[in-house]
């Protein structure tokens, strides 16, 4: 008997994108969505990729956790970079370790601690913002001390949604309240969107794109010196967006849930189960990675 043949997934036409820009990502922990940004990643062609720091989280790092989806994440993007997509990845408080080699350059691949692009729209600085968190530059302890707690309240609320499911009830975000709600405080506090936009604006740059509060956001902040667009690309635990820039459109949010094109279909479930099989083997994936540097 032959065996049963899994449906093949029709994949759209890639997007061409000019820039895309990806920032907490938190690989490696369990409130990383790694299947959902892979989706995403492969349904664009971008020109320039920023990773846009805390894209695997050091702090939370075990080598208990690290499941095949993430790893594919990994392999994917150094694929990108072997097939010429620039790719730029600048640090964040999630993945400080990597500050101490900034200017690492890797093919189409650099590490950096800040990134300035000039485009048709106009110049935009790029880094992770947490510079600008008062917790980060006086209680990095107490920093760190969250994140192990909005980890635990991931997998709490995982739990609860799980229940809420089977009966018949609408999901609850809890993780999205409380971290909406600390990080809006730390934000009223230290004044995170104009400080940046100041600074900015002080240096002559049009934009200024952060992640680190995952809020994803685009708006216009007046400075002394002149108006400054705040952009925020969100994260990958709650929200699911991203930066997109466009020769037609300039600087766009994009939101994964919203994307008629990422709706779950029997066929990509089935095409995520046979990813998924196929990728229960830890050595072949790094096999897969190597590969992808050209590394014998």
């Amino acid at each position: 008997m032959a065996p049963e043949r899994v449906p093949k997934l029709k994949i759209p036409r890639k997007r061409r994108v000019q820039v895309a820009v990806i920032s907490d990502v938190h690989l490696g922990t369990y409130g990383c969505h790694a299947k959902e940004l892979l989706r995403y990643l492969k349904s664009i062609r971008p020109q320039v990729l920023v990773l846009n720091g805390d894209i695997v989280d050091i702090w939370q790092f075990s080598k208990n956790y690290w499941p095949p989806a993430h790893m594919r994440v990994v392999r994917y993007l150094a694929g990108l970079a072997a097939k010429g997509t620039k790719i730029h990845y600048l640090t964040g408080n999630h993945d400080e370790l990597l500050r101490k080699f900034a200017g690492l350059r890797l093919g189409q691949f650099r590490l950096d601690n800040k990134l300035v692009l000039d485009l048709p729209h106009g110049r935009t600085w790029l880094f992770h913002g947490d510079v600008f968190d008062v917790t980060m530059r006086h209680s990095r302890w107490l920093a760190k001390l969250g994140g192990h707690g909005y980890d635990l309240l991931i997998l709490i609320n995982r739990s609860v949604n799980y229940l809420l499911d089977k009966l018949g009830r609408p999901r609850v975000a809890l993780s999205k309240l409380v971290k909406e709600r600390v990080k809006s405080a730390v934000a009223a506090v230290s004044n995170f969107e104009e400080t940046a936009a100041t600074i900015a604006a002080d240096e002559g740059y049009r934009y200024v794109a952060c992640g680190h509060i995952h809020q994803p956001e685009i708006k216009t902040l007046s400075t002394e010196k002149g108006d400054v667009i705040y952009l925020n690309s969100g994260d990958w635990v709650e929200n699911l967006t991203a930066l997109e820039y466009t020769l037609e459109a300039g600087w766009q949010l994009y939101y994964y849930n919203d994307d008629p094109r990422m709706l779950q279909t029997p066929e990509a479930e089935a095409a995520d189960a046979a990813e998924e099989l196929a990728d229960a083997n830890p050595a072949a994936l790094l096999e897969g990675l190597l590969a992808e540097f050209k590394i014998r």
